[in-house]
């Protein structure tokens, strides 16, 4: 069926895509090691793998799992670890002996972690060092019994520093220790087709508990070759070298840098704390890097880091930027700084996680905002309260059907049955509309919608019109209780200190939003405040704000 959004599509990408090119994720770890052997895959803090290391340590990884811990298929193993060379190594060793992937935040709290653990069945784990404390707090009331324990050095060699393991914790073993046992020992890898569970991948915990989304190495594989056939004129094979600061555990930069451009031969530079921004600017000064994904507030974050404009630029052809809402203002100053275009991405745990993207209109005259169209395979359905179709042109939820949407949450009937419309699309809980010209855009959260004297009030425009503002660092809105309208606009605005317009007054804000914006959609309340709460990957949390 022909959609409004195809003659969109870049030139020669087709609607289509054949997704039975590999049969699982062991099968694609397979034909790219053979393929680029000697390239190196994955490097940090200068230390380096090539392709034939990673088979050949993720092997070790994988042995010592099933012989010494006698993980088998389908056994949630867990994975709370930053983006060090050991997490590839243990995530292609789980995936080998067909473990499930329970990917963890290593910024986790007790509570949270607990919940976790327990929710996913979880006896084996995987953990950085300094996060151990949490793990300690609450290891009495979880099922762990297998504790393998990663370092900053581990596989790196060069004296890094880091915390020691709880001292509460015994049994514990060090990942290269594991992997020198696993040296010494067979592996008999289970056969391992599309169908079988790979990850799961935790989110909602804005609303609650936390929902482990189940993804398949189908949905994955789903998920590369729709990217692979979109952005095919941006890749170059075996060439490419990508700096993956977002945390390798988040969907994001799991699928597209540590999964996807693995499978292109690309070199993955990875960032451990993206939160240094001074370290994270001297490691892009020399990285020659080609292609780089964030989010709105990493991008930010590296243009108001001195140096980060002296950077070489010139081997970059490629940013995409995703996980929220790209502002206009940081993605214009950041092609004025790179002199390359911020792309939008839009997607989301349960859809591993690419469902569209944004790369312009097909004659590249025209900067389309938004996030742009469905990749291959990729049907998008805009349908409001009732469940119905709306016409094109007006905002309803957006809903999408694919090979990479989820089968459902983990052990979760009453969500999964609630997130699926009758006709089998996820509901992504997103405002969004489909304009004249066959391009999608993301009006807002639902659950983030303010609503003033009956008009709805989305906080993405309004903190995207604050950021046009000299003297603003970023912004964050929230609704209030407001006598006369119902709710109020409050927006919390943290100030740029080395900026000549820093001394900014809340009457200053407000006078400037109602230049761009309605009169009802422009804050009755402003507060300056230190920081914007976020989450390890750079969403804002307005639950916090709230």
């Amino acid at each position: 069926m022909t959609k409004s959004w195809f003659t969109n599509y870049p030139e020669n990408v087709a609607h289509t895509v054949d997704l039975s090119r590999y049969s699982s994720l062991t099968d694609l770890l397979q034909q790219t090691s053979a393929k680029y052997q000697k390239n190196t895959a994955y490097s940090n803090f200068g230390a380096e793998l090539t392709f034939e290391q990673v088979d050949e340590l993720s092997r070790d990884f994988a042995a010592y799992l099933q012989n010494k811990l006698s993980v088998v298929k389908n056994d949630r193993v867990a994975l709370m670890c930053p983006n060090t060379l050991c997490f590839p190594i243990a995530m292609w060793g789980i995936i080998r002996v067909g473990g499930v992937q329970v990917n963890v935040n290593p910024m986790y709290t007790p509570r949270e972690l607990e919940h976790q653990l327990n929710d996913a069945q979880v006896d084996t784990i995987i953990i950085f060092s300094p996060s151990t404390q949490m793990l300690a707090e609450i290891l009495d009331n979880t099922g762990i019994k297998n504790i393998i324990t990663v370092d900053l050095d581990d596989l790196v060699n060069k004296g890094l520093p880091c915390a020691g393991v709880d001292e509460r914790l015994t049994n514990t073993i060090s990942f290269t220790d594991a992997l020198a046992q696993g040296k010494t020992l067979g592996l008999n890898e289970p056969a391992l087709c599309q169908d079988d569970l790979l990850f799961l991948q935790y989110t909602g915990g804005t609303t609650g508990l936390s929902k482990g989304a189940m993804l398949s190495h189908g949905n994955l594989i789903a998920n590369i070759l729709q990217y692979k056939e979109f952005a095919k004129a941006h890749i170059d094979y075996g060439n490419d070298i990508v700096i993956t600061a977002i945390p390798m555990y988040h969907i994001f930069a799991l699928m597209a840098n540590t999964l996807s451009y693995f499978s292109f031969g690309a070199k993955n530079v990875l960032v451990t704390n993206p939160r240094d921004m001074p370290s994270f600017v001297e490691v892009w000064k020399n990285t020659p890097a080609t292609m780089f994904t964030g989010v709105n507030t990493l991008y930010n974050g590296l243009l108001h880091t001195p140096g980060f404009e002296n950077v070489d630029f010139s081997s970059l052809k490629l940013c995409i930027g995703g996980g929220a809402a790209v502002q206009q203002a940081v993605a214009d100053k950041w092609r004025q700084v790179t002199g390359v275009k911020l792309q939008e991405g839009y997607g989301l745990s349960e859809t591993s996680p690419i469902l569209t993207l944004n790369f312009g209109s097909v004659d590249h005259t025209d900067d389309v905002p938004g996030i742009g169209v469905p990749v291959p395979n990729t049907d998008i359905s805009i349908r409001d309260v009732m469940g119905n179709s709306v016409e094109q042109g007006q905002s309803g939820e957006l809903c999408a059907k694919g090979p990479q949407v989820m089968s459902g949450y983990w052990n979760n009937v009453a969500a999964t049955t609630e997130c699926m419309t009758p006709d089998g699309y996820f509901k992504t809980g997103d405002v969004a509309m489909l304009d004249e010209h066959g391009f999608f855009h993301i009006v807002d959260r639902i659950k983030d919608m303010i609503n003033v004297s009956g008009f709805n009030v989305y906080p993405n425009e309004i903190e995207a019109e604050v950021a046009k503002m000299p003297g603003i660092l970023e912004s964050a809105c929230i609704g209030v209780d407001d006598e006369k309208t119902g709710e109020a606009v409050k927006l919390f605005v943290v100030t740029d200190k080395d900026s000549e317009d820093a001394k900014i007054t809340e009457k200053d804000v407000i006078s400037f939003c109602r230049q761009g914006l309605t009169a009802y959609k422009a804050p009755k309340h402003v507060v300056f405040i230190d920081e914007i709460p976020k989450s390890s990957v750079g969403k804002l949390l307005r639950r916090e704000l709230r």
